[in-house]
């Protein structure tokens, strides 16, 4: 008998051994930009930045679409993806205001209530 010892959280995709095969192209393509020269090629053209790294149609619109539960939900690895942020400026609010379905001031707000 399998014994299941994820916790199921309605919303969450789990990152385990099936999301890191599945996003292997897009988490390497996202480390490449731990360098400058990198960050400059993707940024000078995306579309054959993705295709260098074999990512699939899945992985490129959540690209395209700077959507980063998008990204999870294609294999991605948060933190492979936060270098992806850093080059749009997408802040930790911002991220976290994706996951939450609001704007990043709501989610601003929601913090600041919170830390009250």
């Amino acid at each position: 008998m399998e014994v299941d010892h994820h916790i199921h959280i309605p919303g969450t995709t789990l990152f385990d051994g099936t999301q890191a095969m599945k996003g292997f192209a897009l988490n390497k393509m996202c480390y490449s930009f731990n360098w400058k020269v990198n960050r400059d090629e993707y940024l000078a053209d995306p579309e054959a930045y993705f295709t260098k790294y074999g990512l699939n149609e899945e992985q490129k619109n959540a690209c395209r679409a700077k959507n980063v539960l998008a990204m999870i939900a294609a294999g991605g690895n948060i933190y492979y993806l936060a270098k992806f942020a850093g080059i749009y400026k997408l802040t930790v609010q911002d991220v976290g205001a994706q996951q939450t379905g609001m704007t990043t001031e709501e989610f601003k707000e929601k913090l600041r209530r919170a830390a009250d």
